[in-house]
């Protein structure tokens, strides 16, 4: 603690001498300017500079994404400064999750177009289901993000942005692409200006895989539609709605060298030493539609409602430990009002309230060694869980160095009663191209339902004595513009999580297959580190970005030793380099480094590791060649150097010998893929 705020006070000192020193020599303001012209609308829900913020952003564009080598949206969000993607394994189906500053990725709550996308089942957002040809812009705000949004944000938000036509335009773009594995990806987007003010925009996409692995196929099919009428300042209004489907296999960990073939009563094989799990599947449903609207009624008054309905549906096939059927079905309701009140230059005060509606039900049905359903083993639970909440924060600037803000949220959960939340900021804009942010505020996390009501199948079951996460985030961010090419951030933060959830393996609680999976509540959770980050250019059309994180995490279980976290890295690296030239001609290689990561089994309650997974590095490369106004192809390579690595681990029990065994989920190997694209 002591730590942080000589921090602060340092860099708060070093910049108010800044601003003198700014002010005596009568710098001029910049016409083109990071500082001044980034628009950040999550970090408040409404529009602002980024250097009027307190919070830590980061922004991705559309020429970023569209140069970016990345398949999926996880790939190109991965090791941006304190951002870390997981994913078991990286085949075809794999969730991908961003977790941010070594938090769980439940503290991060996921919205697309505003609409929350996280799964109350899980309290996780899976977002290798969002389409990245769909993506208009990215926001991350780092940091306490409980204030606005809720139980989750403890870590802080990530909002996607569709993308919408032009005025008075139509745009299309039809894509097609193949690749090593039999990927293929093929795409159409369609938007129009309807008048002056009204508009579509459609997008449709397939896209699948056999995967590299047996057993981690996918097939996906998904949708989108974004229709607006929008008079500016004035009014605005807007209807979105998206639907996923998905079809994939989950191979699960690959079992020891040497492993047999296994086949149950039936004569079915079931595993064998490429894939724990040759016959399980996922099936998933996804569905959200969002009505918003907003404007001005004078110009110190402006309001924005939401009201948004999302549903889901998965379907697991487990025919390796439990052979049961499951279906998990989640409906949302929610609805949400801002005021914004601007009673003299310089103030604004954001007053707010939101109802949230969840309905969650699991059926669970046994089957037997050839598949078959048997009757009356069937089981169905439902539970219901609301929300309200009211809001409040007040931002004033006093002048063009410094600005404050602060607020209070108070929410009621129906099953865990009341939460207090306070947030508090501070910027410093020693020049026009500085800014120094301090923010800090206290958060929580309700448990999931899964944590609270998942049934006992024999393996995994909840626990509904439970206590939801609280704690406290607190970060101080330098930025820095030099000239009109060069922006550098360097920021460091500390957050602690009381009560923190995680699920582990139960030495008390032993199954037929090892030992129970269930949730318990850790005495302690915390981290601090640090972030740097820049991006150089454009330069002649190129233009490079570094992101490096360190993150010193540990946790604490009651009666154990403080230890580092599971799986947090303590270095992460990005760099993106891009060049264009004015023929048309593109090349992007990207290269990233993720640390070694800490692994202990669930019986481990020592400071040491059982074991590591070692560290990586990842390069991969995007060429794209524009032929004509229309006309763009383009090839991409993924892990160039066929690194070989490991992204979780998870124990393997082997029903020939009766043993278990830690066994790997495996990294993805080197791929290639070529693609097709026709824009009018």
């Amino acid at each position: 603690m002591k730590k942080q705020w000589f921090l602060v006070f340092l860099a708060v000192g070093l910049l108010s001498s800044g601003a003198v020193k700014a002010e005596a020599l009568s710098l001029p303001k910049s016409e083109k300017s990071y500082m001044s012209q980034e628009i950040v609308v999550s970090a408040t829900k409404t529009r602002e500079k980024r250097k009027d913020i307190s919070n830590s952003v980061v922004l991705i564009g559309k020429k970023e994404i569209e140069d970016s080598a990345a398949e999926t949206l996880g790939e190109l969000l991965a090791n941006h400064s304190g951002l870390d993607m997981r994913t078991y394994g990286n085949y075809g189906g794999a969730v991908q999750e961003i977790k941010i500053r070594g938090m769980s990725a439940d503290g991060t709550q996921v919205f697309i177009n505003g609409i929350n996308v996280n799964s109350i089942s899980l309290g996780t957002a899976d977002i290798s289901k969002i389409p990245l040809d769909s993506i208009e812009r990215i926001e991350v705000v780092k940091g306490a993000g409980s204030l606005l949004y809720g139980s989750g944000a403890s870590g802080g938000i990530i909002n996607i942005f569709t993308k919408k036509p032009g005025k008075e335009r139509m745009d299309m773009t039809v894509k097609g692409s193949y690749g090593t594995q039999e990927t293929y990806d093929v795409s159409v987007q369609h938007g129009m200006s309807l008048g002056e003010n009204t508009g579509y925009y459609l997008t449709l996409g397939q896209n699948g895989t056999d995967g590299f692995r047996v057993n981690s196929d996918l097939l996906q099919r998904d949708a989108s539609l974004q229709l607006f009428y929008d008079r500016g300042d004035t009014f605005n209004l807007s209807i979105y709605g998206d639907y996923v489907y998905r079809d994939y296999g989950s191979p699960g960990v690959v079992p020891p060298a040497g492993t047999a073939d296994y086949f149950n009563g039936a004569g079915v094989k079931i595993y064998n030493d490429e894939a724990a799990s040759l016959l399980n599947r996922y099936e998933e449903d996804d569905a959200h539609v969002a009505v918003k609207a907003g404007g001005k009624v004078t110009d110190k008054l402006s309001y924005s409602l939401l009201a948004d309905y999302s549903y889901s549906k998965s379907y697991y096939y487990d025919r390796t430990y439990s052979n049961n059927k499951t279906w998990v079905m989640n409906q949302v309701n929610g609805i949400e009002g801002n005021l914004m009140f601007r009673p003299v230059d310089g103030t604004e005060l954001l007053v707010g309230g939101e109802y949230e509606d969840y309905d969650n039900e699991n059926e669970m049905l046994r089957i037997d060694d050839l598949g078959y359903d048997i009757p009356g083993t069937g089981s169905v639970s439902a539970h219901e869980v609301n929300s309200k909440a009211a809001f409040a924060e007040l931002q004033h600037r006093f002048n063009r160095y410094l600005k404050v803000n602060g607020g209070v949220r108070y929410e009621d959960n129906s099953i865990f009663g009341d939460q207090d939340i306070v947030r508090y900021g501070l910027v410093v804009n020693a020049t026009d191209k500085t800014a120094i942010k301090f923010n800090r505020g206290s958060h929580f996390k309700a448990p999931t339902m899964n944590d609270l009501f998942w049934p006992d199948d024999g393996f995994t079951k909840g626990n509904t004595d439970l206590l939801p996460e609280t704690g406290w985030h607190t970060d101080v961010t330098l930025e820095q513009e030099f000239a009109d090419n060069v922006f550098v951030t360097v920021g460091y933060f500390h957050w602690d999580v009381d009560d923190k959830i995680a699920w582990a393996e139960d030495p008390d609680q032993p199954t037929l297959w090892g030992y129970y999976w269930v949730p318990t509540n850790l005495n302690k959770y915390d981290a601090e580190g640090i972030e740097v980050g820049a991006v150089i250019g454009s330069y002649d059309g190129a233009r490079l970005a570094l992101s490096y994180t360190y993150t010193d995490a540990m946790e604490e279980i009651e009666g154990t030793d403080v230890r580092a976290a599971r799986y947090v890295p303590e270095h992460s690296f990005r760099g993106d380099l891009s060049y264009s030239h004015s023929s048309g001609f593109t090349i992007a290689p990207t290269v990233t480094y993720t640390g070694k990561r800490p692994y202990y089994a669930g019986s481990n309650t020592t400071a040491d590791p059982t074991e590591y997974l070692d560290d990586y590095w990842l390069v991969d490369l995007k060429i794209s060649q524009k032929l004509n106004d229309n006309w763009t192809v383009s090839a991409q390579g993924n892990n160039l150097f066929d690194e070989s690595y490991e992204t979780y681990l998870a124990s393997f029990f082997d029903r020939n010998t009766f043993t278990s065994a830690l066994s790997p989920y495996p990294g993805a190997g080197r791929s290639f893929v070529f693609s097709v694209a026709y824009t009018y």
